[in-house]
C-alpha cells in the first residue's frame, strides 16, 4: 500500500465510495499553478470534480477565472464568489432563456460562451438584445478534433464579425480546444499543438489588423497546457481540467504530467464465487464506463487482477490471490477516467493525514441546480 493513500479507519465510509486524498489534491492544484508560471494564466474547468470545495481551493490560490461545460457548474461556481465564467458550449434550445436567467442571477458575473454557426449567434443575440443584456461570445476553433467548431479560414472570420456586429454579444475571442492531441511523447504533442496553434495565431493576427478585438485564446486541456504555457502571448488562458484528480488513463497517455491520481474509489468484496475469483461492490454505476470493459480501473494492490465481468452493481476479478480475500475485505481502484466518475457519485469522501475529515458534494453533477 502505497502510505499515501492510507485510510486509518473505513467504517463510516459506505462503498462504493469516491475517495479524495486532500494532500495530494493540494500538490496537483500547486502543480498546475507551478506550470502555469502564475494563477492569473489559468482558467481550469471544473467538469472533472464538480464541486465547491475545490473550486473555492483555486480561488483562494489566485485562479479567478474558470471554465465549465454545463449551467450547472456555472451556477455552481458563481455560488462560491467566482466572477469570471467561461461557459464553453454552444447555447441552443431552453439554454437561451438560461443564459438570460444567469446573467440577470448573477448580474456582477462575467459569463462567456462558445459558437460556430451564424444561427447560433443570431439567437443568442436576440435573447441577450430583448433584456438589454450583452455576453461574451468566444468563437470556437477546431484545430482537428472535429467535435464543434470552425477550421480558421474566411467562413471563421465571417462569423467572428457576425458576432462583433450582433446586438446583445460583444467577441470575446477563440476556444481553442485540442483534446485529440494524444500522442505519448512531449516532444511530439508539442509539434502537433503548434501546427494547429500557429494557424489559430495568423488568424488571430489578421483579425486584429483588420480592426476586431481579440481579448483571449482559451487554449488546450491537461495533455496541451504545459505546451502553451511555454508561450509567452498574454492573450492565452490555460485551462486544464483533469490533472486536479488525475486518473489512470491520463498517468497512461501523457507520462510527462507529474500529477498522481488524487481520487480513487474505495470498494468491498461481496463475494467468492470461484476459488480464483472475487466479487467487489463497484459496478459500472459507481465508475466510468466509457472505457472499454476490463479496463475501468486499476488495482494498485493487486496487479495481477482481471476484470473479467462488470455488471451494474458488480465487479467480478480474476486474481491467483483470491484466497487472500473474504467478504468485507476492501481494495483501492483508480478509476481510468475520473471526469464520468466522479458525476455518478453524490459525495466525495474527504480523506487528510490518514482520517476521513469531510464530505464534499459533487454539487453539479445534474444538468441544473435553480437555473
Amino acid at each position: 500500500m502505497d502510505p499515501r493513500y492510507r485510510i486509518a479507519d473505513t467504517s463510516q465510509i459506505i462503498t462504493p465510495a469516491l475517495v479524495v486524498f486532500r494532500e495530494l489534491l493540494e500538490d496537483n492544484l500547486r502543480r498546475m499553478i507551478e506550470i502555469a508560471k502564475r494563477p492569473e494564466r489559468l482558467r481550469p474547468h471544473c467538469k472533472t470534480h464538480k464541486t465547491r470545495e475545490i473550486a473555492r481551493m483555486e480561488l483562494e490560490l489566485g485562479i479567478v477565472k474558470h471554465k465549465c461545460a454545463t449551467f450547472a457548474e456555472a451556477e455552481m461556481l458563481a455560488s462560491v464568489g467566482i466572477k469570471d465564467i467561461f461557459l464553453a458550449y454552444n447555447l441552443v434550445g431552453p439554454n437561451l432563456r438560461r443564459a438570460v436567467e444567469f446573467v440577470k442571477q448573477f448580474p456582477d458575473v462575467t459569463l462567456s460562451v462558445t459558437a460556430d454557426h451564424p444561427r447560433g449567434i443570431a439567437s443568442l443575440g436576440e435573447a441577450m438584445d430583448t433584456v438589454g443584456r450583452r455576453i461574451d461570445v468566444l468563437l470556437d476553433i477546431d484545430v482537428g478534433q472535429h467535435r464543434t467548431g470552425v477550421p480558421v479560414g474566411s467562413h471563421a472570420a465571417e462569423l467572428y464579425r457576425q458576432i462583433a456586429a450582433t446586438r446583445g454579444l460583444k467577441p470575446g475571442g477563440f476556444h481553442v480546444y485540442d483534446g485529440h492531441q494524444h500522442q505519448l511523447s512531449r516532444d511530439d504533442r508539442r509539434v502537433a499543438v503548434l501546427a494547429e496553434f500557429d494557424k489559430v495565431r495568423v488568424f488571430r493576427d489578421n483579425l486584429v489588423a483588420s480592426g476586431q478585438s481579440v481579448p483571449r485564446m482559451v487554449c488546450g486541456g491537461t495533455a496541451s497546457f504545459p505546451i502553451y504555457a511555454e508561450m509567452d502571448d498574454p492573450t492565452i488562458e490555460l485551462s486544464p481540467g483533469t490533472c486536479v484528480l488525475n486518473d489512470v488513463g491520463y498517468s497512461e497517455h501523457f507520462p510527462d504530467l507529474v500529477f498522481p491520481p488524487a481520487a480513487v474509489m474505495l470498494t468491498r468484496v461481496v463475494s467468492r464465487p470461484a476459488a480464483n475469483r472475487i466479487t467487489l461492490d463497484l459496478g459500472y454505476k459507481a465508475v466510468a464506463s466509457d472505457p472499454p470493459a476490463g479496463q475501468r480501473v486499476m488495482f494498485p494492490d493487486l496487479p495481477d487482477a482481471k476484470q473479467v465481468l462488470q455488471n451494474e452493481e458488480h465487479l467480478v476479478l480474476e486474481t491467483s490471490r483470491a484466497n487472500e480475500f473474504q467478504p468485507g475485505d476492501e481494495l483501492l481502484a483508480i478509476p481510468r477516467h475520473v471526469c464520468p466518475t466522479c458525476a455518478l457519485h453524490r459525495a466525495i469522501f474527504v480523506i487528510a493525514g490518514g482520517e476521513l475529515v469531510d464530505q464534499w458534494e459533487v454539487a453539479s453533477r445534474d444538468r441544473w441546480l435553480t437555473i
